[in-house]
């Protein structure tokens, strides 16, 4: 019994270790590869075959899979590297390669790290680049160096299967104090463009303003020609009908030199004015004034001299048709207004406790003058002109 139970035990383990080199050689003779992936494939250490994406079947123990590439494209930053211009200046510049493997066989068998390898090739081809130029060239030529690099990095890595689509400069930094430098270069560049700016905005604004007041001048000066020209029009046109009213109605020196002493309380009516002269025919227009109010007047005719009623020295063509009130109509109304005022004063009594004297009022003397005159001294006016006649 110990026999039997013995042989079945060693069966069971041969068993168990066949099933177990299945096991295993299943495991190892079937490969899936992942899309966008590409696997290596050595045969008893040498180069077999490249497997694509999908369900492969290898030789177990006999087939090895070496590396694993993956096809899509990769980025990769370096850090900054210093680099020295032209103008003996360090910049530290940062770099950012865009890559493809198109050949996995060679990217695994033609260089043992190609990330390593891109990095350094990176470096100096960007060092060569670099110290051909100067900073102002550095900081504004970032297309031709990315151009430059990427010719370089292509050119030197198609032989291990990788494709360079893009290379950038992420970052160029200068020293700290050419950043100071800098700075101040471009506040001036600033301030002095903002101070051609301001030059130019004064000069268009002066330059605006001066024909402003250009215009403005000839349009002030238009405007006061054609005023003056109108008001000289209109002044003259007045003249020339006070003229003609004045030979149309016949006024006599009696009405002249009442309106003559009219005028004159105007002439001191200015508060500024504390000296004031008297015409020198003054005396002479009191006079006939006197005259005229206390009937005489007859011996002034040689000064005055009398001409017929309506002779204007005006032809009919020079004004226009003017409605003149007849004088003797003007005369007549004026009469009827002076009895109405002289009715109602007298009915109205005293004034200041002195009885209402109509001919005192009109500036007459009693019994002197006649009923005739009452017209022409009426009004305050006429009160004040009987002075002179009494005198």
């Amino acid at each position: 019994m110990s026999d039997i139970d013995a042989g079945q035990v060693a069966l069971v383990v041969v068993l168990a270790l066949v099933l177990l080199f299945v096991v295993v050689a299943l495991v190892r003779a079937v490969r899936i590869v992942p899309q966008a992936v590409a696997m290596i494939v050595e045969r008893l250490g040498r180069y077999s075959s490249t497997l694509d994406a999908g369900l492969h079947l290898l030789i177990p123990f006999i087939d090895r899979v070496r590396a694993s590439v993956d096809l899509r494209e990769q980025v990769v930053s370096f850090p900054p590297q210093p680099v020295i211009t032209s103008d003996n200046l360090v910049v530290s510049i940062d770099t950012v390669i865009y890559f493809q493997v198109t050949s996995p066989k060679d990217a695994v068998y033609e260089i043992a790290n190609y990330i390593t390898g891109i990095e350094q090739l990176t470096v100096t081809t960007l060092r060569n680049v670099i110290g051909s130029m100067d900073l102002e060239q550095t900081l504004t030529s970032r297309d031709q160096i990315n151009g430059q690099l990427r010719g370089v990095l292509d050119e030197a890595t198609g032989r291990w299967g990788i494709r360079v689509n893009r290379v950038e400069l992420k970052a160029i930094d200068p020293p700290a104090s050419v950043q100071g430098s800098m700075e101040q270069q471009m506040r001036a560049e600033r301030d002095r463009r903002a101070a051609i700016l301001t030059a130019e905005g004064v000069k268009q604004s002066q330059i605006l303003t001066a024909e402003g007041e250009k215009q403005a001048a000839i349009l002030r000066a238009e405007g006061e020609a054609q005023s003056a020209i109108l008001r000289a029009e209109g002044e003259s046109r007045a003249i020339l009908q006070v003229f003609d009213a004045v030979h149309r109605g016949d006024a006599d020196p009696k009405l002249l030199a009442y309106q003559y002493l009219q005028t004159l309380p105007k002439v001191a009516a200015s508060p500024a004015n504390k000296l004031w002269f008297l015409p020198a025919e003054l005396s002479g227009a009191l006079g006939w004034l006197s005259k005229g109010f206390t009937g005489g007047g007859e011996g002034d005719g040689d000064r005055y001299a009398t001409r017929p009623a309506g002779d204007s020295p005006l032809a009919a063509d020079d004004l226009p048709p003017v409605s003149l009130t007849d004088p003797g109509e003007a005369l007549a109304e004026a009469r009827r207004e002076s009895a109405a005022a002289t009715a109602d004063a007298t009915s109205a009594g005293t004034l200041s406790g002195l009885r209402f004297d109509p001919a005192a009022e009109r500036g007459q003397r009693p019994g002197v003058d006649g009923p005739e005159d009452r017209g022409t001294g009426g009004g305050p006016a006429g009160g004040r002109g009987a002075a002179p006649g009494g005198d």
